[in-house]
């Protein structure tokens, strides 16, 4: 594929001029675009979750990110954190340079039919131009990714070798490599996309999950939730499937590790690390927490965890012997205590996650500039303690969210 050329001034003032209006008929775009998209390629269908495209939320997304590249077109560097999520997330599924020109196709004959007289040429070609740019961006960082995983190329076939219940809810699922082969590293609080047939569709599903053991050469393990949908009013069709059909020695397709989020165990950091999670979302932290515990890290630890109940909160246990060993200081926060509950020891504080009364300097190391802060959960959640943060003087770039899902809002 030819490299774009770089935007002119006048592309430049035109993409930037335009930011408002895409701001305003962003979902509408996006939305005629993915479904003339997938109506013209059924194909695709196998990459984009239809759970998402049902509820807007993949529409949404993309609508939000068109509209922080037109905002900042001129300055790219405020996007980077958001350009390497999508571009591990485009790996994860394994998205290849061909289908670039299939989306920009379709995104520009989006943008022409929603606006309709007001998309003269030159906004026509300056968009244009500015999705090639951007194309490029993704194309050559993800060709980087998939040069790390070069001897592991799209899907793998792995086989369910335990299947073990963590909580009502939540099941961990151990992986080991159908051909045998070891398993290459990963870092930990990365995750893996995982995709399976879906009969009624006719075609693969893709999600992702984290990894929630450190990294091992004989499997992989990932702890699932089974979604029910009492938040989004749509049962999780992946999670479901994998809770109620899925049985040891059954096999599933996993693309190789990836994700931004992550904790390097070769860094030469040896500040403290704040690992804050609500409900199934402490999966990744587990597998940060696991790998600094094997490695004999010297790095202080803190882990705050929010669950409805202790009883839905996963490995309990495990956190707690390892703060028993003074690998961290644990802190529980339950939104509804159980009779047999002991306050101390099942759980520290009622109600959701404040972090405000939990130790400023135990558990949050708000006395030390080195402090990294690694958060996952839903996303009201998640910004929230992230604005706790940063208003008690922590700078963002210290701060590290884990965006399921569709990415940002």
């Amino acid at each position: 594929m030819a490299v774009a050329a770089p935007l002119s001034p006048e592309h430049l003032a035109i993409v930037k001029a335009t930011a408002p209006v895409l701001k305003e008929h962003g979902v509408a775009i996006t939305s005629l675009f993915y479904k003339n998209m997938i109506a013209a390629h059924p194909e695709l269908k196998n990459i984009f979750s239809l759970s998402n495209q049902s509820s807007g939320a993949q529409p949404r997304s993309l609508a939000a990110a068109v509209f922080a590249y037109a905002s900042y077109v001129d300055d790219l560097g405020k996007l980077g954190h958001l350009v390497e999520r999508i571009a591990h997330k485009h790996e994860s599924l394994n998205v290849q340079p061909d289908q670039y020109p299939i989306v920009g196709k379709h995104l520009i004959e989006a943008v022409a039919a929603v606006l309709g007289d007001a998309c003269t040429p030159e906004i026509g070609e300056a968009w244009t131009a500015a999705y090639a740019a951007l194309a490029d961006i993704f194309i050559n960082r993800e060709q980087q990714l998939y040069a790390a995983h070069k001897n592991w190329p799209g899907w793998r076939r792995f086989k369910i070798q335990r299947k073990v219940p963590e909580t009502s809810q939540i099941t961990s699922f151990y992986l080991v490599p159908e051909d045998g082969a070891p398993l290459p590293t990963f870092l930990p609080g990365q995750y893996i996309s995982l995709q399976v047939f879906i009969p009624q569709m006719g075609h693969m599903q893709p999600r992702q999950y984290s990894l929630s053991e450190a990294p091992r050469a004989d499997y992989y393990r990932i702890s699932v939730k089974k979604e029910k949908g009492q938040d989004t009013g749509v049962p999780g069709l992946i999670s479901n499937k994998l809770h109620d059909e899925y049985k040891e020695g059954d096999v599933l397709e996993l693309s190789a590790p990836a994700g931004e989020f992550f904790v390097d165990p070769k860094s030469e950091e040896d500040g403290p690390i704040a690992l804050i999670s609500a409900g199934v979302g402490l999966t990744p932290m587990i597998s940060i927490l696991n790998n600094a515990v094997s490695t004999g890290s010297k790095r202080r630890i803190s882990w705050v965890h929010a669950a409805h109940t202790s009883e839905r909160r996963a490995f309990s246990d495990h956190v707690r012997d390892a703060a028993a060993n003074n690998k961290l200081n644990a802190t529980f926060f339950v939104t509804s205590p159980q009779q047999q509950d002991v306050q101390g020891v099942d759980y520290h504080f009622t109600g959701r996650m404040d972090l405000s009364k939990v130790d400023p300097k135990a558990d949050l190391f708000l006395d030390d500039a080195r402090a990294e802060y690694y958060i996952c959960g839903p996303y009201p959640f998640m910004k929230d303690m992230e604005k706790h943060l940063v208003d008690a003087g922590v700078s963002e770039e210290r701060v590290h969210l884990e965006v399921f899902g569709t990415g940002d809002q």
